[in-house]
């Protein structure tokens, strides 16, 4: 059966290895009774190809745009390609469906081209919308899904809070909403990754924080936190991974409260995980995050994580001890639970990072491959 992944993407997200862990559990697991494919926009999955090949996976090609691939940078920019995708792919994307017929499409981001074409034309296709990240329910938005869900076969959500406010809403039939945790962790590919690279760190007992750097991750409220807690601990370090139209902002305001010893704008890394396994704790200080890959990574390769309690996914995977949770957005909060973790034995520390490692089992691509093949596709 072909399975086609829909995924135009502007940015460095997290999706992007999420859709390429999703194609590579079927080419592992299924025995080639899922042969999936990725199909290429406007050159998005151009910086990938070495990687997509590696795992056998295909690319369809459906434009020979590489808008995507070259120039999205800034916030109308990016807005315009959305807008100039939904043009350029419509009727390219509606012959490769009538031609190729798929057995299933797989939906993620910019989403309303293969959604309006579901609704207005009838295949054999099953067509599900895979939910990336939490989201944001605007009235236009709410209209246009509460239209276009009707004809949906399913829709996956990763994470709990997500279905439930889905449910809520009424978006669709129940029956056809269900949790699918994304394929976050692939032991062999973070395997290799710490292998292949040795690179030294002249950091030591150092925090990390990883993201893009925008508004979403909350990189301001963290500097101004560590500035009071800086006062009092010279020597702490905290590390920042990530890129974005934030830099700026997070720079001057390091200077501004004279951290630069002690805050460190390291910029995107490829290969989190060489910084990750020599980390004393991860944090995520995002205002919402659904679920945060990189929180699920760290406590994979057992670093204990401070989150915030944002809407709607790290309650899921730190609360109920298995990691630190502070109110979101709350300076004091967040200060407090800090020292709290600091203070912490190193027994209770290990139960932490017990009872989080067994959770995030749910994340691996073999249990994304068996939700898949046993409740989804069928």
């Amino acid at each position: 059966m072909k399975v086609f992944y829909w995924s135009p993407h502007i940015d460095r997200v997290a999706t992007i290895k999420a859709v390429i862990n999703s194609a590579y559990s079927m080419n592992l697991y299924s025995k080639q009774k899922f042969i999936p494919y990725l199909i290429n926009v406007a050159g998005e999955w151009d910086n990938y190809k070495k990687e997509i090949k590696k795992k056998n996976i295909n690319i369809i090609n459906i434009t020979n745009s590489k808008i995507i691939k070259n120039n999205t940078k800034g916030f109308i920019k990016s807005r315009l390609v959305y807008i100039y995708i939904f043009f350029i792919s419509f009727l390219p994307l509606l012959k490769l469906i009538k031609e190729k017929k798929p057995d299933y499409f797989i939906i993620h981001l910019i989403t309303p081209v293969p959604l309006i074409i579901n609704f207005l034309f009838n295949f054999n296709c099953k067509f599900i919308l895979r939910i990336s990240g939490y989201p944001k329910l605007k009235k236009l938005r709410l209209l246009f899904w509460k239209l276009v869900l009707k004809k949906i076969y399913y829709i996956t959500c990763p994470t709990t809070s997500t279905k439930k406010l889905l449910i809520s809403l009424k978006l669709a039939d129940k029956k056809k909403i269900s949790v699918l945790y994304d394929p976050i962790i692939c032991s062999r590919d973070i395997s290799k990754e710490l292998n292949l690279d040795n690179k030294k760190i002249e950091f030591k007992n150092f925090f990390l924080s990883v993201g893009r750097l925008t508004k979403q991750k909350n990189f301001l409220f963290l500097i101004k936190c560590f500035k009071n807690i800086c006062a009092l601990k010279k020597n702490l370090k905290i590390l920042i991974l990530g890129e974005g139209e934030q830099r700026d902002k997070l720079k001057n305001l390091i200077s501004k409260y004279n951290l630069q010893e002690n805050i460190f704008l390291i910029g995107y890394k490829k290969n989190v995980f060489t910084y990750l396994k020599k980390a004393k704790g991860f944090i995520l200080s995002s205002l919402w995050e659904d679920p945060g890959f990189v929180l699920v990574e760290a406590i994979y390769l057992n670093i204990p994580v401070i989150s915030s309690d944002c809407p709607s996914g790290p309650k899921e995977i730190v609360g109920d001890d298995k990691g630190i949770l502070f109110k979101s957005n709350l300076e004091k909060e967040f200060i407090d639970k800090f020292n709290y973790f600091e203070n912490l034995e190193e027994k209770e520390i290990k139960k932490m990072k017990y009872k989080a490692k067994s959770f995030i089992k749910k994340f691996s691509i073999f249990r994304h491959y068996n939700i898949l093949n046993k409740k989804i596709l069928i």
